[in-house]
């Protein structure tokens, strides 16, 4: 029987072996082939579809957008790339949308940051404690 070990194919995709079982548990990559002597024989495709699987991570995509992802990538019948590139599109929506509320969090620390003295020790006087302690703020 042809193929990878679970070790080989950690190795060639670059990430642990408890991913690849974690991926295999989630259903991301199939149950392999078991050996004669019950060694899972994965197949050499398997280390491009996690290939595939960590440079979506790394676009920001969740692992249930990545199996979504290769739902539809899967299905050539049926496979409609404007499905993927609105899927994109809004990936990209909401990442405009985060890097906003990042915005909006670094702006109220600025302000709190400025308003502290950065000398003396009554922890109570802090604006940042002050604030954080009372839930409240410009910004929040």
């Amino acid at each position: 029987m042809k193929g990878l070990s679970i070790g080989e194919v950690a190795k060639k995709s670059n990430v642990n072996i408890e991913t690849i079982r974690y991926y295999e548990r989630r259903g991301l990559i199939s149950e392999p082939p078991r050996s004669e002597s019950g060694y899972r024989i994965f197949p050499l495709e398997t280390v491009d579809r996690i290939k595939f699987i960590k440079r979506s991570q790394e676009l920001g995509f969740s692992l249930d957008e990545i199996e979504k992802l290769l739902a539809i990538t899967e299905d050539e019948e049926h496979f409609d790339s404007k499905e993927i590139l609105d899927f994109t599109t809004q990936k990209i929506r909401d990442i405009e949308f985060k890097i906003h509320d990042l915005e909006k969090m670094k702006a109220a620390l600025e302000d709190l940051s400025a308003q502290c003295p950065g000398s003396g020790n009554l922890i109570c006087k802090c604006p940042i404690v002050e604030t954080l302690s009372k839930g409240g703020g410009k910004n929040g």
